[in-house]
């Protein structure tokens, strides 16, 4: 049969997908895959949710789109409500896009209308963190802090500051306490202010848990409430990814809301969506939105396919599983057992540097050198090794190199449906053992 898709890769030909069935994906030759990974984080339900579907169907057989330069729906306005509820304190207005690198490329646009409609048109330097992901469209990749994703592009790439990521395991000094380590990797904010100069920095942006390029890597207490200090001292927006960390993934709807703070702009997607339909959305505070609606009254960006009833009927939906039929209540026993299972089976491993993450947002950092944490050599391939070889045996995780700096160090990310049962914990990380066996072996 002639293949005309462009791929992700030239290379290799992948398996069909045909079928959803709780956590598993089964392809065409009726091979099960334990989607341990969700897929990037996306699939908190799993591949079959009822409800989902209903909704989406219901939305379809009602209207399946309007342009939102004509427009609103009861789908979006609803979506809208529901998350503006249940957001961080102050985020009342939200922004329905159909991904994450757009909901991020509306934070970063949304920053720059803000402070030029408050007479502030000299801000407009951002500031993010080394080791982050916020997207491939090229404001967002911009503001991202991984190299091999950057390279090929810099030319083409907004000048970006970047400090030290908030990474305990590989930045914390010996002796030092977690808590004081936090208090001084977020002080390198306010140097990075200071030396860009005040008047010239809009915003900082970081995800709250690092996502894909460093395997689910977590605040550590009290850096991101100093962060907010530092951004409301030198009136910097900030700006937070949850793309893959929000929407109840770390056990809060909201990841921010264990870390106590509310930014002033937040991007979701992913499992907003649940993979049921492509959405994302940007919030943001009522007075960023007054401040527009006092000025021009029109925020100069736009998507044909933002308000997408059909996603936004999907959304809603999923946030009525999460919320009302106690799917959310899951993830934080379910992630604990995850926890204890990658502990039990890794946790005296000689290569298995670091166990962590929050909720069912878990990262399994390989290295050449438990007592040095020294990384592989990244030639090895490791972490390309570990995922053909777990979806050899039925398992769909998330590995990833250049975890480390961006071109050393490997990490396996795993981010379940929330539907996860206890037996399909086990059969996750007996797969996921075996797979690093086999990688560190060859």
């Amino acid at each position: 049969m002639p293949d005309h898709v462009f791929g992700r890769s030239t290379k290799g030909v992948l398996p069909t997908a045909v079928r959803g069935d709780g956590c598993y994906i089964v392809d065409s030759a009726g091979k099960r895959y334990l989607d341990g990974s969700g897929g990037a984080a996306v699939s908190c339900l799993g591949h079959s949710d009822a409800k989902v579907r209903a909704a989406i169907r219901g939305q379809l057989d009602a209207l399946a789109f309007a342009h939102t330069g004509f427009f609103t729906t009861e789908a979006a306005e609803s979506l809208a409500d529901r998350l503006a509820a249940e957001a961080p304190a102050g985020l009342e207005r939200v922004y329905l896009v159909s991904g994450g690198s757009e909901a991020m490329e509306a934070a970063l646009k949304l920053a720059r209308q803000y402070m030029v409609e408050t007479g502030q048109p000299g801000r407009h330097r951002v500031i993010a963190r080394r080791q982050s992901y916020h997207g491939n469209t090229l404001g967002a990749l911009a503001a991202g802090g991984n190299a091999w994703r950057r390279a090929p592009f810099a030319p083409l790439l907004v000048e970006t500051s970047h400090i030290s990521p908030c990474y305990a395991y590989r930045e914390r000094r010996e002796g030092e306490s977690v808590e004081a380590y936090g208090l001084r990797a977020a002080d390198e904010l306010e140097a990075e202010i200071l030396r860009l100069g005040p008047e010239t920095v809009m915003a900082f942006l970081c995800e709250p848990v690092v996502g894909a390029t460093a395997g689910a890597v977590p605040a550590v207490p009290g850096y991101l409430r100093r962060i907010r200090e530092i951004c409301d001292r030198h009136g910097v927006l900030l700006i937070l990814d949850e793309v893959m960390c929000g929407m109840g993934r770390t056990g809060h709807l909201f990841a921010c809301a264990e870390d106590g703070v509310a930014p002033d702009i937040l991007a979701i997607a992913k499992g907003l969506g649940a993979g049921y339909q492509p959405i994302g959305a940007m919030l943001c505070t009522g007075a960023i939105y007054d401040a527009i609606a006092a000025g021009s009254g029109f925020f100069q960006h736009g998507h044909t396919y933002m308000g997408h009833p059909m996603a936004a009927a999907a959304a809603g939906a999923v946030l009525s599983r999460l919320l009302d039929d106690g799917v959310l209540a899951r993830v934080l026993p379910q992630g604990e057992k995850l926890d204890a299972a990658l502990r039990a089976e890794l946790g005296q491993h000689p290569h298995v540097g670091d166990i962590r993450g929050r909720g069912l947002f878990r990262g399994v950092e390989i290295v050449a050198d438990r007592e040095t944490r020294a990384p592989l050599d990244p030639a090895r391939g490791v972490n390309k090794k570990i995922k053909a070889l777990a979806f050899e045996a039925g398992l769909i995780c998330y590995p990833m190199g250049g975890t480390v700096d961006g071109v050393q160090g490997d990490h396996v990310l795993l981010a379940p449906p929330f539907i996860i049962e206890d037996s399909q914990i086990d059969e996750l990380v007996t797969k996921l053992s075996g797979a690093i066996r086999g990688a560190l072996a060859a």
